[in-house]
C-alpha cells in the first residue's frame, strides 16, 4: 500500500505478443430473424461434463448471447483454429434448435425490452445499477488480448493505441440499426456503451501508480467492486499479463476477426519494439480521442480523423491503407501476413455497417433481408462484395 493510499496491482507474466480472442455471437431464431434467448440452453449441451461450465464456450449478460474465448495463442492462425474448434461445437448444438450463430454490434430489429438477462449477480448488480441504460445493452463485440511483459510498457503503448482507436472502430463498425431504425451511425454500439459507468475511453496515465491509485479511488468510492468492472475502450488486464482492445463491434465473418487481430497484435508488437529501442511513443490529446470516436462511430470508413497535436487530418481509410503497408514488415516477423491483408478486404467491400445498409437498401426496407445477410456472410467467412 502506498502513501497516496494507491493499491498494489501485479501485471501478470505474459509472454510477448501472444494473443487471446473473445467473440460475442448472437442467437437468431432462423424462421424469424428475431433473438433467441436459448444461450442456458446451448451451454448446458455443451458442458464437457456434468457441472462442468465450457471453457471456451461462455455466458454473456443476456441470454440471446453466447461468447467464444481462445487460449492463449501464439499466432493468429493458432487463434483461428481455437475459434473454429469452439464454433463448430456451437453449431452442432444450435442446428438442431433451428438456431443460427451471427456476429455484429446490434440486431438489426429486435427490441432490447424484449431480452432477458442472464441470472448471475454479477450481472445483476449492473442493471439494478445502471438501470434504464444497462437493460439497453443489447449489443455486440469482439475483445482482443495481447501479452506485454514488461508492466512500465503497459500505459505508453495504451497512450499510444489510442491513435489507432478510430482505425479500429471504422473497420469494424457494424451497428447502423437499432430496433428498426436507421441510426445514421456507423457503430451506434460505441455511445450505447459508454453511458455505462467506467465505459468509453481511457484515462491517459504516464506510470502504473497512477492506475493503481484511480482504481483504489474507484474502489474506495464504492465506483467498482472488482477491477474488471472498469470496461474502457482499451484498458490494461492485469491477471492475464495483457492490454485488451474492446473497441470494436462485433464482426460478421472469422476471416475479419483475424484480420483485426493482425492489426492489433502488430500495432502492439510494433510499439514495443520501439520502447526497447528507447523510442518515445507518440501520444494525442484527449479531446481529439474524444473526436476521433464520435467521427468514426457517426461517419465510419468516410470519418475525417485528427492525425497528431497540431490538427492534421486524414480520410481514415487512407491512413489505414499506409498503416497497413507499413506495418508488412511486422505481420512477416510474426506469422500473419495474409490476416493483416485481410484488412485490405474491409477496405474493398465495405465495413458492416456499409454492407448491412446496402442490403436494406436493395430489399426495400426489409429488415429480415440484414439478417439474412449477416447469416450468409458467416457461413460463407467473406464479406459480402459491393
Amino acid at each position: 500500500m502506498r502513501d497516496n493510499g494507491a493499491m498494489g496491482i501485479p501485471f501478470a507474466t505474459s509472454r510477448r505478443s501472444t494473443l487471446g480472442i473473445e467473440w460475442e455471437l448472437l442467437l437468431i431464431d432462423r424462421d424469424s430473424g428475431e433473438l433467441r434467448q436459448c444461450a442456458q440452453t446451448i451451454l448446458d449441451a455443451v458442458q464437457p461434463s456434468a457441472g462442468n461450465a465450457h471453457p471456451k464456450i461462455v455466458q454473456e449478460l443476456l441470454l440471446n448471447t453466447v461468447e467464444i474465448i481462445t487460449g492463449i495463442c501464439d499466432s493468429v492462425a493458432e487463434a483461428g483454429r481455437d475459434i473454429t474448434a469452439s464454433f463448430d461445437e456451437l453449431r452442432a448444438v444450435a442446428d438442431p434448435l433451428r438456431v443460427d450463430l451471427i456476429s455484429s454490434g446490434t440486431h438489426p430489429f429486435s427490441r432490447w425490452m424484449d431480452q432477458k438477462v442472464t441470472d448471475k449477480q454479477r450481472y445483476s448488480t449492473l442493471i439494478d445499477r445502471t438501470q434504464w441504460w444497462g437493460r439497453q445493452m443489447q449489443i455486440y463485440g469482439v475483445h482482443y488480448h495481447v501479452g506485454v511483459e514488461r508492466r512500465e510498457h503497459v500505459w505508453p503503448i495504451i497512450n499510444a493505441l489510442l491513435h489507432y482507436l478510430p482505425h479500429l472502430q471504422a473497420l469494424s463498425a457494424s451497428s447502423p440499426l437499432w430496433m428498426g431504425e436507421r441510426t445514421g451511425y456507423a457503430s451506434n454500439r460505441a455511445l450505447l456503451f459508454q453511458q455505462l459507468p467506467t465505459a468509453g475511453l481511457p484515462y491517459q496515465f504516464d506510470e502504473w501508480h497512477q492506475y493503481e491509485s484511480y482504481v483504489a479511488d474507484m474502489m474506495k468510492t464504492g465506483v467498482i467492486d472488482v477491477i474488471n468492472e472498469i470496461r474502457w475502450d482499451i484498458r490494461p488486464s492485469p491477471s492475464n499479463g495483457t492490454i485488451e482492445v474492446r473497441v470494436c463491434d462485433g464482426l460478421p465473418t472469422l476471416r475479419e476477426v483475424l484480420a483485426l487481430a493482425a492489426l492489433v497484435q502488430c500495432l502492439v508488437d510494433d510499439m514495443v519494439t520501439r520502447l526497447d529501442a528507447g523510442e518515445t511513443l507518440p501520444r494525442i490529446q484527449q479531446w481529439h480521442v474524444q473526436e476521433n470516436k464520435w467521427r468514426t462511430a457517426r461517419y465510419g470508413m468516410e470519418a475525417i480523423i485528427i492525425l497528431d497535436a497540431e490538427g492534421n487530418e486524414r480520410l481514415v481509410t487512407d491512413d489505414t491503407a499506409d498503416l497497413i503497408e507499413r506495418l508488412k514488415p511486422v505481420a512477416e516477423r510474426l506469422g500473419c501476413a495474409d490476416e493483416l491483408a485481410d484488412v485490405g478486404l474491409i477496405l474493398a467491400h465495405g465495413a458492416s455497417y456499409e454492407r448491412q445498409l446496402r442490403v436494406l437498401d436493395a430489399h426495400r426496407g426489409t429488415l429480415t433481408c440484414v439478417v439474412d445477410a449477416l447469416q450468409h456472410e458467416m457461413a460463407a467467412n467473406t464479406p459480402n462484395p459491393r
